[in-house]
C-alpha cells in the first residue's frame, strides 16, 4: 500500500466515477471530485463521503485548485462517444486531448505522485485479430480512439520526461449501475425494451465487444493507485470474453424476461470497430486483476438497476 490516500477524481460524478468514488471513500481514501456535470450528476454521489467541485478540466484555475493537497489523480473526465467524435472531432479533441494534457501538466506542477487515466481498448487498437493485448499495434478508426491514444502518448512522455507515475487503463466496454446517460448499446437496448420499441442493431449483429462490469473496472483503478506499477504503463482491463451485438441483445432480452422482444437491423456506422475483445494477462501480472462478475449476472443486475433507479422514477 502506498501513502497516496488523497485522490482527485476528474469526472467523478459520472458513470464509472459513481462506483469508483464509493469504493475509494469506503476503503479510507480522501476523495475530491472535479466534474462539470455535462454527463455526470452530483446526485450520483448523494450520501458519499467525498468533496465535490464543479469545474472543467480545461479550466486551469479550477484544475489547480482541485489538485491542491492531492497525492494522486484518477482522470475519468472525457468525451466518450465514438459516434459523436465522428460527427464533431474538434470537440472530442478539445476534451480528450487538450483536457488530458492539462490534467497531466497540472498534476506535474502540483507535485502529484501518480495518475491513473481512463483509456480504451478497441477504439485505440482498431480492427485487429482479437484478443488484443498491450503489444497490439494501435490503429484507431475514430477520432475518439485517436484522442485516447494521444492521451496515452502524453502519459508515457510525462513519465519519461518528469518522472510522473502515470498508468493508462484501457477499459473494455463498461456497463453496470449509474450508466443511464452512457450512449452505449446496453443502455439503448434496455431503453428500447422498456419503451416497447425494437432493439436496433447497426450492421448484421456479428460485431463484437468485451463487456466488463463497472465494479471490476473500479477494483482495477484502485489497484493501479496502490501497486508499484512503472510510470508510462498501459494495461487492458477487460473480461477476456467476446460478445457479439446479437448475443448482447439476447442477454439483455433474457435479463428483462422478454426473449422474443423484436430486433431491427440497420446499416453499420462509420468509425466503429468490427470485432474486439482483450487479454488482461498483463493487468493480472502487475495489478493482480481478475474480473469477478459474469456477463449473465452483471447484465441481470444492470437491468434491475435500470428498473429501480431509471424506469421506476
Amino acid at each position: 500500500m502506498t501513502d497516496s490516500r488523497r485522490v482527485l477524481v476528474t469526472g467523478g460524478a459520472g458513470f464509472v466515477g459513481a462506483t469508483l468514488v464509493r469504493r475509494l471513500a469506503g476503503t479510507g481514501y480522501l476523495v475530491r471530485v472535479l466534474d462539470n456535470y455535462s454527463t455526470g450528476d452530483p446526485s450520483y454521489l448523494d450520501g458519499v463521503d467525498a468533496e465535490l467541485i464543479e469545474g472543467d478540466i480545461r479550466d486551469g484555475g479550477a484544475l489547480g485548485a482541485a489538485l491542491a493537497g492531492m497525492d494522486a489523480v484518477v482522470h475519468l473526465a472525457a468525451a466518450g462517444s465514438v459516434i459523436t467524435s465522428v460527427a464533431d472531432p474538434a470537440a472530442n479533441f478539445d476534451v480528450n486531448v487538450v483536457g488530458t494534457f492539462r490534467v497531466l501538466d497540472a498534476a506535474r506542477r502540483a507535485g502529484v505522485q501518480r495518475t491513473v487515466q481512463a483509456s480504451t481498448g478497441g477504439a485505440v487498437i482498431g480492427d485487429a485479430t482479437p484478443p488484443v493485448t498491450e503489444r497490439s499495434l494501435p490503429k484507431p478508426l475514430s477520432p475518439y480512439g485517436a484522442s485516447k491514444l494521444a492521451g496515452e502518448g502524453y502519459a508515457h512522455a510525462f513519465a519519461a520526461a518528469y518522472g510522473l507515475r502515470t498508468v493508462a487503463l484501457r477499459f473494455a466496454n463498461v456497463y453496470g449501475p449509474w450508466s443511464a446517460r452512457k450512449p452505449g448499446a446496453m443502455t439503448l437496448f434496455f431503453r428500447a425494451i422498456q419503451a416497447g420499441q425494437p432493439i436496433v442493431i447497426y450492421g448484421d449483429g456479428s460485431a463484437s465487444r468485451d463487456y466488463t462490469h463497472v465494479e471490476d473496472i473500479a477494483r482495477a483503478i484502485e489497484r493501479a493507485l496502490e501497486r508499484d506499477v512503472p510510470g508510462g504503463t498501459a494495461l487492458h482491463i477487460a473480461s477476456g470474453v467476446e460478445t457479439t451485438v446479437r448475443e448482447l441483445a439476447d442477454l439483455c432480452r433474457a435479463a428483462a424476461g422478454v426473449p422474443d422482444h423484436p430486433v431491427e437491423y440497420r446499416p453499420a456506422r462509420a468509425g466503429e470497430v468490427g470485432r474486439n475483445f482483450a487479454s488482461y494477462d498483463l493487468a493480472r501480472q502487475l495489478l493482480g486483476y481478475e474480473p469477478s462478475i459474469s456477463r449473465e449476472d452483471g447484465i441481470r443486475r444492470t437491468w434491475q438497476w435500470f428498473q429501480e433507479s431509471v424506469f421506476g422514477s
